[in-house]
């Protein structure tokens, strides 16, 4: 059985799973994730995670498209070695963004600096 505990950090929501992501069991997640429709990025924390299975990363890829429609990032944070070793296997460790802790916490909610423009000399 998948549980999950949801935190919002400001207009971040961090998702800690624990359990497997398999078939039959992503119901939960699946709800819980589109539950954070006003978040402006979404955190997975899958240390507790001990198994997932190609309906878990159909699920997974089928969320980061609906928020990344919508301009909400989706991170995977603090994979153990079996998860990571499955997002390398199938490749989806270049389209999730995958970090080893909560140092992708920050970044999401940095904002990006304002560019600057010169003024044109006057004669």
């Amino acid at each position: 059985m998948l549980k999950i505990q949801t935190r919002n950090l400001g207009n971040i929501a961090v998702l800690s799973l624990q359990g497997r992501i398999v078939n039959g069991e992503t119901a939960t997640l699946r709800e819980a994730v589109r539950a954070q429709s006003t978040a402006g990025a979404i955190v997975l924390d899958v240390a507790g995670v001990s198994t997932i299975d190609a309906s878990g990363l159909g699920l997974l890829l089928q969320v980061r498209n609906e928020f990344q429609a919508r301009g909400v990032r989706l991170r995977v944070m603090n994979a153990s070695g079996l998860v990571r070793r499955v997002f390398e296997i199938t490749r989806l460790d270049s389209v999730f963004e995958v970090t080893t802790g909560v140092e992708a916490i920050p970044t999401l909610s940095r904002p990006k600096p304002a560019r600057v423009m010169p003024f044109a000399r006057c004669a």
